[in-house]
């Protein structure tokens, strides 16, 4: 039987007399979000289990508190763990273009920086001082003696050489050597020796290439003096250079004996200081360049540098990053470059890290959605954690978008949890469509968005209640203040017997009622503060839905609130936007006559009904088939319509009420036009609960109190929707005047019987109604429809044998 609902029902209060404080500053704070124990074990096992592709995805609504939740737990779980391992990158003197990186000990990289800049410093005044002391000049000075002793001793052969063949001869350096025929101890000009004639000329000639020769040989040989000098001078720059860097080296390979890269890495630059020894020795000013074109010649020596790439204190946990912009270079790194004389340049110094380097030994935290919209973060990211090493590439250069030379840095193995934070819904488009995803990310932490309304859960919520009024600086609230809350919190999740964990939404309702209190100068937050927020937020939302009820008070939206009608009723219905919800009612009417056993959806015929409006009135076909019709034909056609809609409907929450309009028609009994319905209904006459059922009982009840407050009204919905009302104190003082009831039904039976005001009547055992019933009127009319079909088809044919036989 249906029942008219009682206070109790409507509203599920919260006694503040359940709580023994005076203000939630008296509270305990909570460590840990109430209400998510799957979440966070999910979050432990996802931090403490080291084997591959156990990667965390968080979900949950937005602003359920997953981020701050994961971030305040992995911070926990880091504190005492051990430090990462610093890295940096240093010049590879073989290929610049493939720097080296070099792990080092938490704390060790800057420390190897800065020994590093010290040594390249020491050497800048050491190897100055070394190629102009004695010792160099002296054993310069005897390599050059030797070599010019020689060369003297050549060219003083070549003299001889020159006198013997009458030749004259002088060396204007040491690679140019002119001469000239003598003749009677005289060297004789050009236009002399063009004069001479005969077997004297030829003898001459014969002497000048003699000679030609010899000089040729001798001249090779002072190249070869050259050449020879020129390598005892550079061996002797290479071993004044070593007997300078070596020792200072050692002190360096000393500190670093464990890490044969360093080693590996200091003989390199040993070598490369060797060979470019010069470049320590060059004096600026005495370049000759213009004053502002020095710097461009000026050597560098940032090739001997170390970048610091990552680094640690000593006393440093592992990382937890959160990288608010996953772009690709901000989760693998970049390689900058510099633009000079019109080129794009780079070097090892210039290559950045990325989140995965910060968050590498640790915990690097993401958010989903930001993640997939940014082009190539995701496949790089998969990349990364299944090749387990950080490849630092320019995108740029990966599809050819600049020509410039770029670097190809060696990679740095990886070590890191990846916690991907978002939505349900991109956690199964994921799991769907993406087969890398359940591979890489194995655990999921589901964050609930409801939890029971018990005792003990209550004095949770309330110590969450001061945790984040403490945290935020806020007012502390008084006991009727949380319980307003509270109650609050379930009308958020429409379930009396349930309250929300959605932290966003319960830290704005606090913020805001401390805002009101305050303006108020009051010490604490009560109860009126909390109702001040929620009266304000529907002044601020609720434009359009005044506008509305204003078109129905005006009769522009036709609702009839008086009376009864036939084949008329009020159905409801509710309307989200912007974060904002509220109740509507709608015209409904239904028309039947005599007709091949179908039920004309209007809506679906001009393509303005979903497909879940469109099962729901299928549905109604069925019902009435085999309800009324199982021992005749449903000789019945019927047409339903959302009068005034303008915009398509969806959902089957009005099924039951376009039932209850087919059934008036048919019974031809009015309804009650004061009285509205929402729910579903299935193929047995059962209502099934339907969504948003306060909205809709205060929206009607809205309407209803526009056309005339003192006059009685009501609404019918499921029995199964009575768990889900936390209905506002404006209906609750109606239902306690008597003005206003709500009806809570389960079955067709139920809710026409109320409408109409005559009982639906129940089947006996030959399936036969009461004769007085709404059922019993339905059988009639679908009879009085059989029959009068059976007759038009009889006629029918008695016309068409008639024909036949004129015909004959």
């Amino acid at each position: 039987m249906a029942s008219v609902l009682s206070i109790s029902q409507l509203y599920n209060k919260c006694d503040s007399s359940l709580f023994s404080f005076k203000t939630t500053d008296e509270l305990e704070p909570l460590e840990q979000p109430f209400g998510q124990k799957n979440a966070l074990e999910a979050i432990d096992f996802a931090a403490n289990i080291r084997q591959d592709g156990y990667n965390l995805f968080a979900m949950g609504a937005s602003g359920s508190g997953k981020h701050s939740t994961v971030m305040n737990f992995l911070q926990k779980k880091v504190k005492g763990q051990k430090v990462p391992s610093d890295w940096c990158y240093v010049n590879n003197f073989k290929d610049y273009r493939k720097p080296i990186a070099i792990e080092l000990p938490s704390g060790q990289a800057a420390k190897f920086k800065d020994e590093m800049y010290e040594l390249i410093e020491l050497l800048k005044e050491i190897l100055p001082s070394v190629f102009e002391g004695n010792t160099y000049r002296n054993e310069y000075d005897a390599i050059n003696q030797k070599y010019i002793d020689k060369e003297t001793e050549i060219f003083d052969n070549l003299q001889d050489e020159a006198r013997r063949h009458d030749i004259s001869m002088n060396a204007t350096s040491k690679n140019r050597v002119t001469f000239a025929p003598v003749i009677n101890k005289k060297a004789i000009t050009a236009t002399e020796y063009n004069a001479i004639g005969g077997e004297e000329k030829k003898k001459i000639e014969q002497k000048v290439n003699e000679f030609e020769k010899i000089v040729k040989d001798g001249l090779h040989n002072v190249n070869e003096l050259n050449k020879a000098q020129r390598k005892e001078f550079k061996a002797l720059e290479r071993k004044m250079t070593q007997e300078s860097v070596e020792s200072l080296i050692d002190e360096v390979r000393l500190k670093y004996k464990e890490s044969k890269k360093i080693i590996d890495y200091l003989d390199a630059l040993q070598d490369d200081l060797i060979k470019h020894v010069q470049d320590f020795l060059v004096k600026p000013d005495e370049m000759p360049v213009l004053p502002f074109m020095r710097e461009l010649y000026t050597p560098s020596f940032s090739r001997y540098g170390v970048n610091l790439f990552i680094t640690h204190d000593e006393n440093e946990t592992s990382a937890v990053v959160y990288e608010d912009n996953p772009i690709h270079q901000n989760l693998i790194g970049k390689i900058e470059h510099l633009s000079q004389v019109g080129t794009l340049v780079t070097d090892f110094s210039m290559i950045k890290p990325g989140a995965l380097h910060k968050a590498n030994g640790g915990y690097l935290v993401l958010d989903a959605r930001k993640l997939l919209m940014q082009p190539f973060a995701y496949e790089e990211l998969k990349r990364v954690l299944r090749s387990k090493e950080i490849r630092i590439e320019s995108l740029a250069q990966q599809y050819s978008f600049i020509s410039t030379t770029s670097l190809e840095p060696e990679p740095i193995p990886l070590d890191v949890k990846v916690v991907l934070i978002g939505e349900r819904i991109l956690y199964y488009l994921l799991h769907y469509y993406d087969p890398d995803f359940g591979e890489l990310f194995k655990v999921t932490a589901d964050f609930e968005d409801d939890m029971p309304r018990s005792g003990e859960n209550i004095h949770l919520y309330a110590q969450m209640i001061g945790t984040i009024a403490k945290r935020d600086d806020l007012l502390p609230l008084t006991p009727n203040a949380v319980a307003r809350v509270i109650e609050h919190s379930s009308r958020e999740v429409s379930h009396s017997a349930k309250f929300s964990t959605h932290l966003r939404t319960l830290s704005d309702l606090l913020k805001e009622a401390d805002y009101w209190a305050k303006k108020e100068s009051r010490s604490v937050i009560d109860k009126s503060d909390i109702n001040k927020v929620l009266q304000t937020r529907i002044e601020r939302l609720n434009r359009i839905q005044i506008r509305l009820y204003e078109q129905i008070g005006e009769g522009t939206i036709m609702i009839n609130l008086t009376g009864s009608v036939v084949g008329q009723i009020n159905a409801l219905s509710y309307i989200y936007m912007g974060g904002y919800n509220f109740g509507i009612a709608s015209k409904i009417t239904a028309r039947t006559r005599i007709g091949k056993g179908e039920i004309i959806d209007i809506e679906r015929k001009v393509e303005l009904s979903g497909p879940i409006h469109s099962k729901g009135v299928m549905i109604l076909t069925s019902y009435l088939g085999s309800t009324y019709a199982q021992n005749l034909p449903l000789s019945l056609s019927a047409s339903l319509v959302f009068e005034q809609s303008y915009t398509m409907v969806e959902g089957d929450s009005a099924s039951s009420t376009e039932l209850y309009a087919l059934l008036s028609s048919l019974s031809n009994m009015p309804i009650k036009q004061n009285i509205a319905v929402t729910g579903s209904v299935n193929q047995f006459g059962e209502i099934q609960p339907i969504g948003g059922v306060n909205e809709k009982i205060e929206g009607f009840f809205d309407i209803c109190m526009r056309k005339d407050s003192n006059a009685f009204y009501g609404v019918i919905i499921p029995e199964a929707n009575i768990k889900h009302l936390m209905l506002k104190a404006e209906v609750l003082e109606a239902v306690e005047k008597g003005s206003f009831e709500i009806y809570g039904v389960k079955t067709i039976n139920e809710g026409i019987s109320i409408l109409t005001g005559v009982e639906a009547g129940e089947a006996d055992e030959n399936g036969k109604f009461p004769p007085s019933s709404i059922n019993a009127m339905v059988v009639a009319r679908l009879e009085e429809f059989s029959k009068k079909t059976k007759e038009l088809y009889r006629k029918k044919s008695d016309d068409s044998d008639e024909e036949n036989k004129t015909e004959k």
